[in-house]
């Protein structure tokens, strides 16, 4: 403001510059706490009750796969009724839930504790309640490595397409039309088919995990990658135009560098949430697919070759195909309402 004294004077009035009382200062001061983008998701998360409730379900399943195997006193392929120099014992086979074979019941009336079997056993005498442990930690890793897979193909091609533009991105998008285009239920099972007949892996470092399991990571990156590629080429195309982008080329900087430093950062929300969403429907796959016969190789089980077992036996035992068909409808519910509750709390479009 100008000095009042003097209105012709260019000068301003130094009375409005007098040092700040204290409760001015104290009044200033008392802002805000800084924060970040990713802190604000991380509350707005934790605020969403069925979100934070499916992130904990996922978690104690999670920590459960991994850690009962290893206490649990039974094994996934220990077939409880043969012994070395003896005739089998049909009398595990298909026990109900906390039954006993013969063995097992002279044991208990000589006064020795055994470990119930909780689930009972399958037709081959295995308690199946580890069974479905170690099926769920199968489904999970396969569903996780698969996302990751999906993730860092989609994630390259979509920001090649995307900075490039021309014709990389439209060579690169009629590809993307292309696989789009195709029945995926009839492409997977012909290639898993084809995979699993061609990958020879005996005698090998992937021998344990089987061909079925390695064909269905070749399915999943050749097929799957379509949706995040395109998500990434949009978000990039939005990016590109944007003053610091130009900016970084102005200095000459590279085309790998501004993706990696400046356009990546940028929409590591939108990677977030898709790859969040991405894990349910590996695992979906992979169950469907255990189901038909082409998923892990046996006696290594999953949930969907459990459930696809369970069927021979359903109207006398069906608690064998329950167990399982719950299991993942559990996963696959609250790691898609995690995915939504990920989606609502970090993008920013549904924060403005």
């Amino acid at each position: 403001m100008l000095n009042k004294n003097k209105p012709f004077s260019l000068h301003l009035n130094p009375d409005l510059f007098t040092p700040a009382t204290d409760a001015e200062k104290e009044y200033i001061t008392t802002m805000r706490p800084s924060t970040t983008f990713f802190k604000d998701g991380v509350k707005r998360l934790l605020k969403n009750k069925v979100a934070t409730i499916s992130l904990f379900v996922i978690i104690l399943v999670t920590v459960a796969c991994i850690i009962l195997p290893y206490v649990w006193p039974y094994s996934y392929d220990q077939m409880l009724g043969q012994t070395k120099g003896r005739p089998m014992d049909r009398s595990y086979n298909n026990l109900a839930p906390f039954e006993y074979g013969k063995t097992e019941l002279k044991k208990i009336e000589n006064g020795e504790t055994i470990f119930p079997h909780i689930f009972g056993t399958d037709a081959h005498g295995r308690d199946y309640f580890i069974r479905v442990v170690y099926g769920t930690r199968i489904s999970l890793a396969v569903g996780f490595f698969a996302s990751i897979i999906v993730l860092i193909i989609g994630l390259t091609i979509g920001s090649i397409a995307g900075y490039f533009g021309g014709k990389v991105d439209l060579v690169i998008m009629r590809i993307v039309d292309i696989i789009y285009s195709l029945p995926d239920t009839l492409v997977i099972i012909l290639l898993s088919v084809v995979l699993g007949e061609v990958l020879k892996v005996e005698g090998t470092i992937l021998e344990k995990i089987g061909s079925n399991i390695i064909s269905m990571f070749i399915v999943f990156g050749l097929l799957y990658w379509v949706s995040m590629a395109r998500m990434i080429r949009g978000q990039i195309l939005s990016l590109r135009e944007q003053e610091y982008v130009l900016s970084a080329q102005s200095t000459g900087a590279k085309g790998s560098w501004i993706i990696r430093k400046h356009l990546l950062p940028n929409c590591i929300s939108v990677v977030i949430i898709s790859t969040a969403l991405q894990i349910p429907n590996a695992i979906f796959t992979e169950s469907f697919l255990s189901f038909l016969g082409l998923g892990v190789n046996a006696p290594m089980p999953s949930l969907g070759s459990l459930a696809s077992d369970a069927l021979n036996g359903i109207y006398s035992y069906p608690h064998r195909l329950i167990a399982p068909a719950i299991v993942i409808c559990l996963i696959v519910l609250s790691l898609n309402l995690f995915g939504d509750g990920l989606r609502d709390a970090f993008d920013p479009k549904l924060n403005a």
